[in-house]
């Protein structure tokens, strides 16, 4: 009898170990849950996932510089996959530090093992080179967040959990139908087999189109977006602050990876128009339909959907500058975006009172580091020197001229002078004085674990916006 062979070796492993350790570690957080008193259990989850985090994080970093093909190419490992999997870990800690509003305490333990195993899905995106490597690090991605945004007390989030699954559920089958049309076209489920000459043109242009229809719903893409602000309103904040970037750059790396290593060059230009045109919509849809928001969760979701369309809009032409300066942005809009729901954090209690833009009212008188810092935050998401969102746009702006898609770089301009107004409401809100109104009282947060969210937020804007840093071996690999 012949002796049993492993069929994956030690270098397989090694390529997904940090995703595995992350996966791992709402193990030993759900065994904490069982057998610790509950004034314990949230402190001990948030430590332990957070220790589990960074160890991924580091033990990504190792990779850097030796690409890999894993488990026969199905998740690929090099710069571009660890890069992506530094910003879901990052994304995910800085998330973690407002988990002090996620379900109630004896739900704090299953809560956080849900998170970290949707990030665990997202990391597996990051590396996905086949068909269904894609689909089964989306499905771990999305599954969790589905009985996460139900967690709040609110009937609104019960509305979103349902929401969000069945649109979900939609857009996955839009996808899953293009993944069936690319097999047909190409006969494999690899990214490599697209870049070969197509069985059918018919069947390759259509999968394509699909495909994109399903992660364009992830992205939060005009006309794909209409989930997006209810499901922000009702999922829990610490979930909401998760979504806007875990399941962003999960599937940013996706459609990078596609529109990059994936296509043939000579059709890719043309297959990826249209999702140009959706980052042109998103870029002004968002900031319109923000203008008329009064609640801070509703304006940060509206404002996402305009931030990825600058994200992608830096990505047409396919060039490597391009890549760089979107991951730069993206980067850039994490730190942003979540130091502004770490503020909205420190003014809330149980019912989250401080995403209600009334919350703001008079909040530069009344806590004056809290108000600076949401102006921070809020000048870099305007695009305002000296911040990282101003280095950002600009780069975004060259990188789409060089491209020769001067028209983006044109509707980049015009949603970015609309969004001023929309984040100028806010400033406005905390610094004006209204005669005959009374002040509100600070508010004092459940935990000051969101202020070291905001001051990390803060010193990264500030750095990258004086030393912008990209990185430069992000080019995709599929094979």
């Amino acid at each position: 009898m012949p002796p049993f062979v492993m069929p994956f070796g030690t270098s397989d492993w090694s390529a997904v170990l940090p995703l595995s350790v992350v996966a791992l570690t709402p193990l030993l957080v759900l065994l904490l849950d069982l057998i610790l008193p509950k004034a314990m259990r949230r402190g001990a989850a948030v430590t332990i996932a957070a220790l589990g985090l960074i160890a991924g994080g580091l033990l990504a970093l190792q990779g850097w510089g030796h690409p890999f093909a894993a488990f026969g190419g199905g998740f690929v490992n090099g710069g571009f996959t660890i890069v992506f999997e530094e910003v879901i870990v990052a994304g995910a800690l800085i998330s973690l530090l407002l988990a002090t509003h996620l379900g109630r305490d004896d739900q704090s333990g299953g809560a956080i093992a849900l998170l970290l195993w949707s990030a665990s899905g997202a990391m597996l995106l990051a590396g996905a080179a086949n068909l269904m490597t894609i689909f089964l690090g989306l499905e771990l991605l999305s599954l969790a967040l589905y009985c996460l945004c139900g967690l709040s007390s609110r009937p609104s989030a019960r509305e979103a959990s349902l929401k969000y699954l069945i649109l979900s559920s939609t857009a996955s089958g839009f996808m899953l139908y293009g993944m069936a049309l690319l097999f047909g076209a190409t006969g494999s489920v690899q990214l490599a087999a697209l870049l070969a000459p197509p069985a059918s043109t018919t069947l390759f242009t259509l999968g394509c189109g699909l495909f994109m229809i399903g992660f364009a719903f992830k992205l939060s893409l005009v006309p794909f977006h209409v989930w997006t602000p209810d499901v922000y309103e009702g999922a829990p904040l610490p979930v909401t602050a998760f979504m806007s970037i875990v399941t962003k750059a999960g599937a940013l790396a996706v459609i990078a990876r596609f529109a990059y290593a994936a296509l043939p060059q000579p059709q890719a230009q043309a297959i990826l128009i249209p999702l140009w045109i959706l980052a042109a919509l998103s870029m002004i849809a968002g900031n319109v339909a923000a203008l008329a928001q009064t609640d801070m969760k509703r304006l940060l979701a509206y404002s996402g959907i305009a931030q990825l369309g600058y994200v992608v809009a830096a990505l047409a032409g396919t060039t490597a500058l391009g890549l760089r300066y979107a991951i730069f942005y993206l980067i850039a809009y994490m730190f942003m975006n979540l130091g502004a729901f770490a503020v909205v954090a420190l003014l809330s209690r149980e019912h989250e009172e401080g995403s209600r833009l009334s919350a703001f009212a008079g909040l530069g008188y009344r806590q004056p580091a809290l108000a600076a810092a949401m102006t921070f935050f809020l000048m870099g998401l305007a695009g305002l020197p000296p911040t990282a969102g101003f280095i950002g746009k600009i780069l975004i702006l060259s990188s789409s001229v060089d491209a020769g898609y001067a028209w983006l770089a044109g509707v980049l301009i015009v949603g970015t002078a609309i969004s001023a107004y929309v984040y100028f409401k806010i400033v406005r809100a905390m610094y004006a004085r209204t005669t005959g109104a009374d002040i509100q009282r600070a508010v004092k947060p459940a935990s000051l674990l969101p202020w070291l969210g905001v001051g990390i937020c803060a010193v990264a804007i500030l750095v990258l916006g004086l030393y912008p840093v990209a990185p430069s071996d992000v080019l995709p690999l599929v094979k």
